[in-house]
């Protein structure tokens, strides 16, 4: 039985006991439902109540808040949900099914998570860090994530979910050779093997501490930049779960906007889970590889300001290039091709964010 703060790795991989399994499109989906019929996310058992007893603690320790990034931090979905209802109205599904395509993959890739968590985090640190999400990244916690995002054993994940979704609502609109070809033209390589080690080597260029143990510094880089895709993701699941429910507009009587929404109740304990665990490492005092201490304030701070930054301009640029270069692949040879890619720019909101 666990303690109030000290979990084991299998407690924070166990899920509730469930009346119904998750089946979506055929396909055994992880997650399911209990007695009164609400869905409950998987791996969650112990998960849900360990953070927010860490979090709990961590208020009480050092007085301070959880880091926090409202979503509304980043400019809504693009193609939004007025674009996206003109394109299905003229018959273009193409931008539609690959933006669903890329998103699935993406998902995917956050497998790779599992392969960074030192299992010793305490030598990092000057103070403690027993009973702290941070001490569990390691024993549990990215491992729960991996799961979650790539599936596990014959349960899928929420890549194979997203597919779902696709399939669903646009009756199985590309075959795997056709997928892989959209994902290439948007830049993105189907997933392969996983390399860690040559994910490493790409990292070194991109250090900003140079004191820090390298592996540290790649954990912390990708949990901010896995934490925004997750936060800025609601405004997709919004979209999508309004989009995908529309019976006039896709097949599926739904089906694919509630599947989307059990997806987004997934997304929760990831995010609660790197917030908490930046937000440790931000009021404590690491140790470099000189043995000098830094303030984590500096540490977390300087690289959550150059990961938003690149979440609200190179990536969300590169989101929006790569919809608009399907959407005109997808009309060249239709009548009037000018007319509609005219249309739907008009229907666009501004690229703004706050900053939050």
């Amino acid at each position: 039985m666990a303690h109030a703060l000290e979990f084991s790795s299998e407690e924070l991989l166990a899920s509730d006991e469930i009346e119904e399994p998750l089946l979506a499109g055929g396909v055994r989906c992880h997650g399911g439902f209990l007695s009164d019929g609400s869905y409950v996310s998987p791996r969650t058992k112990f998960r849900r109540p360990a953070l927010a007893a860490w979090q709990d603690q961590h208020r009480q320790d050092f007085g301070t808040e959880i880091l926090h990034a409202p979503v509304e931090t980043w400019p809504g979905n693009y193609p939004s949900v007025e674009q996206a209802r003109l394109l299905l109205r003229r018959g273009v599904r193409e931008p539609i099914v690959a933006n669903l395509t890329r998103i699935g993959t993406v998902e995917g890739f956050g497998a790779m998570i599992r392969f960074l968590a030192p299992p010793d985090m305490q030598r990092f640190f000057d103070d403690d860090i027993r009973g702290t999400a941070l001490d569990h990244l390691s024993k549990g916690l990215v491992e729960a994530h991996a799961r979650d995002e790539a599936g596990h054993g014959d349960e899928a994940g929420h890549d194979r979910m997203w597919y779902a979704v696709r399939d669903i609502a646009f009756e199985n609109p590309v075959t795997e050779d056709e997928t892989e070809l959209m994902l290439r033209r948007m830049g993105i390589a189907p997933a392969g093997e996983p390399d860690p080690d040559g994910a490493r080597q790409r990292f070194l260029g991109k250090r900003t501490f140079e004191d820090l143990d390298v592996g540290l510094e790649m954990l912390i880089s990708t949990m901010l930049r896995v934490l925004f895709v997750e936060i800025k993701a609601f405004h997709v699941f919004a979209w999508a779960e309004e989009l995908l429910s529309d019976p006039d507009l896709v097949a599926g009587d739904g089906e694919a906007g509630r599947l989307v929404s059990y997806i987004r109740a997934d997304e929760t304990p990831h995010v609660e889970y790197l917030r908490t665990a930046l937000t440790e490492m931000r009021d404590r005092t690491f140790v470099g590889e000189s043995g000098k201490r830094y303030p984590g304030t500096d540490i977390i701070g300087q690289l959550w300001d150059a990961s938003l930054a690149e979440s609200l301009g190179l990536l969300e640029e590169q989101n929006r290039a790569a919809t608009v270069a399907e959407l005109e692949l997808a009309v060249s040879s239709r009548p009037n091709s000018a007319g509609l890619l005219a249309e739907f720019h008009s229907l666009a909101a501004p690229l703004a964010a706050t900053e939050g």
